[in-house]
């Protein structure tokens, strides 16, 4: 165990996490609503530092990141644990194992083994991902300190409950993120995720402030946030943030306890991808729907075919010197020559 972060101590043993926007208020011998944070006689101790439960080799693609160092592969980590409870999850397995079973499962693993192990594989970067990087945030931040020594790019995977004291700390070692953004009503968050939708909404305005590379996904769920009023609202606030910002709206397959829902049509994936790019985002793509155009990168000035994919494999590339081989002009986004 190691004693956490961004916590102050109470009265009577209490004490107040704010690592996340739940701020949770926990009594002795509690668990945050993570499940992976214990108040044990006054001090808060992470339960999960340097014992992943996943490590993997993924394309970037997979995060997915479609601007930043595109065909590269990112060393990919999890702990148990998550700050949400999303009734749709797609690994809750992991994320929700703590409330499942009440035990931290996980390998032993300290955070220069998982450095030189990234780098060994010929990883470009370091992702945090599969559950939320917030509650390993310890653990994460002293892995990314040794990335970034030995020239690895950090990426967060996350859900942006964050709070302000996060992503400070974790900002000056961040060089990507992408941001799921699950609906545009309050309503959802509170009655499908266990949260609510304004802090997501700050944690992207400020991570485009702090100039972090972002994108954003949204599962489209049939029934639940896929109104064309809805996915307007989301388009809207994006190219606010910045025409930029690329915009991934992927397809929802049954899981967790939504297992008798049906799968998103890919005609609905498509129309929200036409209402991004409607509301002026530059770069809209299709999720989980391997083989389709939205997969592709095309100029935002001339139309061009930029970056062609099936899936998270990249099968053209009709750049040169990060420029469009057409017209010139550049696409947003990190490492793309």
């Amino acid at each position: 165990m190691k004693e956490a972060m961004l916590y102050r101590q109470l009265d009577e043993d209490r004490v107040h996490c704010f690592l996340c926007s739940q701020h949770c208020r926990i009594e002795p011998g509690g668990i945050g609503k993570c499940g992976v944070r214990q108040n044990r006689d006054g001090k808060l101790w992470s339960l999960v530092y340097g014992k992943p439960i996943a490590r993997h080799v993924d394309p970037i693609e997979k995060k997915p990141l479609f601007h930043f160092l595109p065909g590269s592969t990112s060393y990919s980590i999890a702990t148990v644990g998550c700050n949400f409870q999303c009734v749709f999850c797609q690994n809750a397995d992991i994320s929700q194992s703590p409330r499942i079973s009440g035990a931290i499962y996980g390998r032993s693993a300290m955070a220069q083994e998982v450095a030189e192990q990234a780098r060994k594989e010929g990883c470009a970067s370091i992702s945090y991902t599969y559950t939320e990087p917030t509650v390993f945030m310890e653990y994460a931040l002293d892995v990314a300190g040794l990335a970034k020594e030995r020239g690895l790019e950090n990426v967060f995977v996350t859900n942006g409950y964050m709070s302000k004291e996060a992503l400070d700390a974790a900002a000056p070692l961040l060089g990507a993120a992408n941001v799921d953004l699950k609906s545009f009503n309050d309503a959802f968050y509170r009655e499908k995720c266990g949260a609510r939708l304004k802090p997501v909404l700050m944690t992207l305005e400020r991570m485009k402030k702090k100039s972090i590379w972002l994108e954003v996904t949204t599962l489209i769920i049939p029934g639940l946030n896929d109104t064309k009023a809805e996915l307007k609202q989301i388009a809207q606030f994006l190219a606010g943030l910045g025409a930029e910002t690329p915009w991934h709206v992927s397809r929802f397959y049954p899981a967790y306890h939504m297992m008798d829902a049906r799968p998103t049509p890919v005609e609905a994936i498509r129309r929200a991808r036409q209402i991004g790019l409607e509301a002026g985002l530059r770069y809209v793509y299709t999720g989980n729907v391997p083989g389709d155009d939205g997969e592709n990168t095309y100029c935002h000035c001339c139309g061009a075919l930029l970056i062609g994919r099936i899936g998270y494999s990249i099968k053209k590339h009709n750049l040169k010197s990060g420029v469009c081989a057409k017209c010139g002009t550049a696409p947003a986004g990190v490492g793309l020559d």
